[in-house]
């Protein structure tokens, strides 16, 4: 028997998922949520050691699963904009892990000068905000004590989770192309990392990875015993877009995850949004790189966890399908999940959740919907977007991520879209993804078989009436209107 590890270290789990050549799908997969703390309002951080160590018990679990069969590779998918410090000695984090979704550097980007910014979107097709890495590692620079004697000496690395971890299992200082493209110091026509916003930013380019495609070979790692290739990596969004099969332009798909990403690749020739989306690499296969329109949302599956876990009004977050079907709509009850504000269109880090329309009459159950209606207004202002700024119409849109699994939230982006929507056979696309890359790198596929393995589970298509689903969703834009509102 021979197998693929697909390792998915993501913004609250991470899981290592074994993929069996023969039977071509996942026949085991290792889990652990990752914890996450906020040291002050609009602050996320993580343990990178913690992160380490559950992904090395992960990928322990799955060679032990598969049971003396042979382990080929071990491809890498993950949070793409966090980034960490750690000693190059020891491989030690000198700092915590700043997410992704941390906006304690809003008011610097804010002031950030517009010449600068127009370089900045012109070179690496990103907006200047605190969503990206530059300035998260400018600020962990400046507030992590003990520094100097590491950047004196050139012991100190800064990156993002792929290449701590490709660090940690394999000795190598490694990055890839997608990783790299979403730090704002990265050219992403040229493939290299860009002196003049490293100097910007005062990151200095010896405690920066080397950037890599998708498909490189990074190094050996040794779990339980044997010797196993790392091989193929990518953020876990464009991971999704690969294991969804969408590598022509005009393919589109939603993840639906702790934030929502929508992806719509553009092909070869990079072009800069001119409405607030992002143009970011999609991938690098080899000698060729094609690019993406991406539009996110920064909070949708973590929405549903706050319910859960914060307000205590789920005991899973599977059950919320049936309790939001209990009720025949919201009660004109909506929900923005500005929870560290609002990513495009809005890019407004100070916009905060607000539930509107409330009533005596409002129950949980009206709550729950409100919510998960919530994630789908979302992409259907992002869809808007990707059409208006591509000149394309939307076919399908294809979803994937633990979200995509509730069945009233699928069918109520058909009824708001009014295209088909394409739910998996494997939901876990950003695992697939990791996995066909290790397996494209390892020559155990070819390009064509991302788009033979993805197969379709089920085709939501619209049922509720168009008038109807309008006037919901200019409800929803009203409430983001109040949400943004400045006092």
């Amino acid at each position: 028997m021979k197998y693929l590890i697909a390792l998915d270290a993501g913004t609250t789990s991470v899981r290592a998922m074994l993929f069996d050549l023969k039977a071509q799908k996942f026949v085991y997969t290792a889990q652990s949520e990752i914890g996450q703390t906020y040291p002050q309002s609009g602050w996320v951080e993580e343990d990178g050691e913690e992160i380490f160590q559950k992904c090395q018990a992960a990928l322990l679990d799955c060679v032990k699963a598969a049971n003396g069969g042979t382990v080929l590779g071990v491809g890498i998918a993950n949070q793409r904009e966090t980034v960490l410090l750690w000693d190059r000695r020891t491989g030690k984090p000198v700092s915590p892990a700043v997410v992704w979704q941390c906006r304690r550097t809003s008011e610097f980007c804010k002031n950030i000068p517009k010449d600068m910014q127009a370089r900045i979107l012109e070179k690496t097709g990103l907006l200047c905000d605190a969503y990206f890495s530059a300035s998260k590692i400018k600020w962990l620079l400046e507030n992590t004590p003990n520094l100097q004697p590491l950047l004196k000496g050139e012991q100190l690395c800064a990156g993002t989770i792929d290449s701590f971890l490709i660090f940690r299992l394999t000795g190598n200082f490694i990055t890839d192309h997608t990783n790299a493209s979403r730090t704002m110091l990265f050219d992403v026509k040229n493939l290299r990392w860009d002196e003049e916003l490293l100097a910007f930013f005062g990151v200095p380019k010896h405690i920066l990875a080397t950037p890599v495609p998708c498909t490189a070979r990074l190094g050996e790692t040794m779990i339980a015993g044997q010797s196993i290739q790392v091989a193929g990596c990518a953020g876990d969004q464009q991971a999704a877009l690969l294991g969804q099969g969408c590598l022509h332009a005009g393919d589109a798909k939603a993840t639906f995850g702790t934030g929502l990403f929508l992806l719509f690749p553009t092909g070869e020739r990079f072009a800069p949004s001119k409405r607030g989306l992002l143009t970011t690499i999609a991938y690098t296969l080899f000698d060729k790189t094609v690019y993406t329109l991406e539009g996110s949302a920064f909070h949708a599956g973590s929405a549903v966890k706050w319910l859960r876990d914060g307000l205590g009004l789920l005991k899973t977050s599977a059950e919320s399908e049936e309790i939001a079907e209990s009720v025949k709509d919201s009660g004109r009850v909506y929900f923005v999940p500005a929870f560290t504000g609002l990513g495009v269109p809005h890019w407004d880090g100070d916009a905060r959740g607000l539930f509107s329309g409330l009533t005596l009459a409002t129950t949980r159950a009206h709550l729950v919907r409100a919510v998960l209606e919530s994630i789908a207004f979302e992409t259907k202002e992002l869809c808007e977007l990707l059409q208006a700024e591509s000149g394309v119409p939307l076919c399908t849109l294809k979803c994937d991520g633990g979200a995509s699994r509730n069945g009233f939230l699928m069918q109520f982006l058909a009824d708001l879209l009014r295209i088909p929507i394409d739910r998996p056979t494997e939901p876990e696309c950003t695992a697939l993804g990791a996995a066909l890359l290790c397996g494209l790198t390892l020559d155990v596929f070819k390009e064509g078989d991302f788009e033979r393995i993805r197969t379709s589970e089920k085709i939501f298509t619209p049922a509720m009436a168009q008038d109807k689903a309008d006037m919901l969703y200019k409800g929803y834009l009203n409430a983001v209107k109040r949400a943004i509102l400045k006092p």
